[in-house]
């Protein structure tokens, strides 16, 4: 999965955002389970299924987790995180860049090198800076139909790197979310 260079684009049309603390804690929790062992509910192709109870809540939350790092830096990663709300009203996409991304640039997103646009980051933490995105069905499809994806972080207002994500098994694994 080695790294390329990409331009800038538009925002996602997916939307509104959501925030929440709770979801946050979890999406961080899974993000770091996704680096460490645990138990895994479910593979489909290159996604895992991941549950975990954040603090505090009282059931359990399932995503589909993915994680990538660039082959010629070793130290940038992303971890994509697709997860339904506790409520099952919103369909959410995290993900998890490295510490030192432009922020005002947002998050890129190509599907089959077609520019989707840029979601923004909501906050950065120790492990790194989280863009979200609600998805709504025309993203959702676009995901399931595509057979390729490149996130793009930015070091500059002009020039980003991109890591290739595989989709396969994402509808798949969607389908199979609590």
């Amino acid at each position: 999965m080695g790294a390329s260079k990409h331009h800038s684009g538009r925002s996602w049309s997916a939307g509104n955002w959501l925030g929440g603390l709770l979801a946050l804690a979890f999406t961080l929790s899974l993000a770091q389970a996704a680096h460490a062992q645990g138990a895994v509910r479910s593979v489909h192709g290159d996604w895992q299924i991941r549950c975990d109870t954040p603090p505090g809540a009282q059931n359990e939350q399932c995503a589909l987790i993915q994680s990538v790092v660039a082959e010629d830096r070793s130290n940038a990663g992303l971890t994509v995180i697709v997860l339904k709300t506790a409520d099952q009203k919103s369909r959410l996409m995290r993900v998890v860049a490295p510490l030192g991304v432009l922020l005002p640039s947002g998050l890129g997103l190509k599907l089959d090198n077609q520019d989707v646009g840029r979601a923004g980051f909501v906050r950065c933490l120790p492990n790194g800076c989280v863009a979200e995105v609600v998805m709504d069905d025309k993203l959702l499809g676009q995901l399931r139909t595509a057979k390729t994806a490149t996130f793009i972080i930015f070091e500059t207002p002009e020039e980003g790197i991109g890591f290739p994500l595989s989709l396969n098994g994402l509808g798949e694994g969607y389908d199979k979310l609590p």
